[in-house]
């Protein structure tokens, strides 16, 4: 095939009265681009796309990358290809969010902007999903040259653990903002409030005592902190640490 598109170009300046030497030159060209296609394609056999995580579990809100490694390519191959990225959702068809070739993605939705991205480095491309919620879970693949698949990573979608929930209460001149964390095991967590330059806030801050809320041995604990309507603008974060986590939850943005 691509012998015929090199040949039907050359008659095409043929007839066109084209300078004999411009079309030497355009032959060369094509006979050159032919020679690499060929050589790059027969290698492509070798070529393995690894997902090596079978699957991952995130909470809502949190960050997952997926690792596509390619195996049997070299450098410069691997930078010059363009990587997709699809997701299968359940009962569902598969979905194309995005590709890349070198540092740009380009997304078959405007939408999946904010939502996902990728990047490439050494032979592995990485593909991020932000913010993840419960309609994130599915697999997702990726895709090399001649439609070679990944074997697929599942992102599984779990709140068993550390729900968190953080709200406001307005009233008159001031506005109460209640941090909730649920679900941790031991009971031993440090809860604190920090404002936007990451520096503790005392004043005003109410911290419950630590209860067992459920039969299998899981705490929850409650912190309040206070502060004036007019700081309704500013972000304040509640921070947990527990010896398997921490998080940081922002006030901004909730009703």
């Amino acid at each position: 095939m691509v012998q015929d598109c090199r040949y039907s170009r050359l008659t095409l300046y043929f007839s066109a009265g084209r300078d004999s030497c411009f079309i030497f030159f355009l032959f060369s060209v094509w006979k050159c681009l032919f020679c690499f296609l060929s050589s790059f394609l027969d290698g492509q056999a070798q070529v393995l796309l690894r997902q090596r995580q079978a699957s991952i579990t995130r909470e809502p809100t949190e960050t997952a990358q997926i690792e596509c490694v390619f195996e049997g390519m070299s450098r410069a191959a691997f930078q010059a290809l363009y990587v997709h990225w699809y997701r299968h959702l359940p009962s569902r068809a598969p979905e194309l969010i995005l590709f890349i070739q070198t540092a740009q993605a380009y997304y078959d939705n405007d939408s999946y902007k904010n939502k996902y991205s990728s990047k490439k480095g050494m032979n592995i491309c990485t593909f991020t999903i932000n913010d993840i919620n419960p309609n994130d879970e599915g697999t997702y693949y990726c895709c090399g040259v001649i439609k070679v698949f990944g074997s697929g990573t599942k992102l599984i979608i779990s709140s068993k653990y550390f729900q968190r929930l953080i709200f406001q209460k307005e009233h008159e001149n001031q506005i109460t903002y209640v941090c909730l964390v649920e679900k941790f095991y031991p009971e031993v967590i440090r809860v604190t409030w920090t404002d936007e330059k990451n520096e503790e806030v005392t004043g005003n801050v109410v911290k419950g005592d630590t209860w067992k809320a459920t039969e299998n041995e899981e705490y929850s604990i409650g912190s309040w902190l206070t502060v004036p309507v007019e700081n309704k603008d500013k972000k304040y974060y509640c921070k947990y640490e527990h010896e398997s986590q921490e998080r940081s939850l922002p006030t901004q943005g909730i009703d």
